[in-house]
């Protein structure tokens, strides 16, 4: 799956003041994305703060997604979630004619041991007709998909990745060392995408490539091709919006950049609210700076 190496996007959803969907908004931030040249998009998330959208609005969003992206780049659709009969039933009567691959989430809350997590997603690879990402984020699920589980997982026919979050580099090198010839591991943490790739990954799906896809994608770029000291100088400028990005939470951080951009607004839903004056001001003086 060459066509997920690199920068994936993990797009935001964003709405107007009163809560309602934007579509104007989002059509600009695909476009924005797709000039600065990442390499795929990533549809319903947690970025896209999927957990507040109905299933009509899901529906929307990604019908929208697809048509504006008329096939300029690869898309990967998230469906995931703690029932895995309900995962199944999602993927099965879902059209995911227009996508590449599923992301699919440690199943979150229910804290499944070790054994429950791979056969969480033994069935679901089963189940579908395309192939899945596994997605590994404990802050967010309460558990950890282990380096051991994982390349387990590997090795069934219809899995061909991870997106670590986990961040603990160690299980990620594990991962690294263990996994087969084509499967993919890219980073679900941005501050530690470059050094995932130059230790041997393949790319990142990343936040805060909405807000600057022309740099994050040159660093990560860079550092696939073994340009490691640019990348690194690249990615050391951006650090400060990596740490305004999640610094009240995702995507609070990353709407804030996007607003101040211009490219769309920074309403978030309940139980979310937009970014502090604090924080926003920050994200302005880094951005004219």
């Amino acid at each position: 799956m060459n066509t997920l190496r690199g920068t994936g996007i993990a797009l935001v959803t964003p709405f107007h003041t009163d809560g309602t969907i934007d579509f104007e908004g989002l059509t600009s931030l695909i476009d924005y994305c797709i000039e600065g040249k990442v390499d795929y998009l990533v549809v319903l998330g947690t970025t896209a703060e999927s957990a507040t959208l109905t299933s009509s609005e899901k529906q929307e969003v990604v019908k929208h997604i697809v048509k504006v992206n008329d096939k300029r780049l690869p898309l990967v659709l998230g469906i995931g979630g703690n029932n895995t009969a309900a995962v199944i039933n999602e993927i099965e009567t879902t059209d995911l004619t227009d996508f590449d691959a599923v992301l699919s989430v440690v199943p979150m809350y229910n804290k499944p041991s070790q054994e429950g997590i791979y056969n969480h997603y033994k069935e679901i690879a089963a189940a579908s007709t395309k192939p899945i990402l596994l997605y590994n984020v404990p802050s967010r699920t309460a558990v950890n998909m282990t380096a051991a589980t994982t390349l387990r997982l590997a090795a069934l026919d219809n899995i061909i990745g991870v997106k670590e979050a986990t961040g603990d580099f160690s299980q990620v090198l594990n991962v690294l060392k263990g996994k087969p010839e084509g499967f993919l591991v890219l980073s679900g943490d941005d501050a530690l995408a470059l050094p995932l790739v130059t230790a041997g990954g393949d790319g990142v799906i990343s936040v805060i490539g909405q807000g600057f896809p022309h740099e994050f994608s040159q660093i990560i770029r860079k550092g696939l091709e073994n340009q490691t000291t640019e990348a690194y100088q690249e990615l050391y400028k951006l650090l400060p919006a990596i740490d305004y990005a999640f610094e009240e939470g995702n995507p609070v951080g990353i709407k804030s950049i996007l607003k101040t951009k211009g490219i769309c607004g920074d309403a978030v839903r309940l139980p979310l609210i937009a970014a502090s004056a604090q924080l926003t001001s920050k994200i302005e003086a880094y951005i004219k700076q």
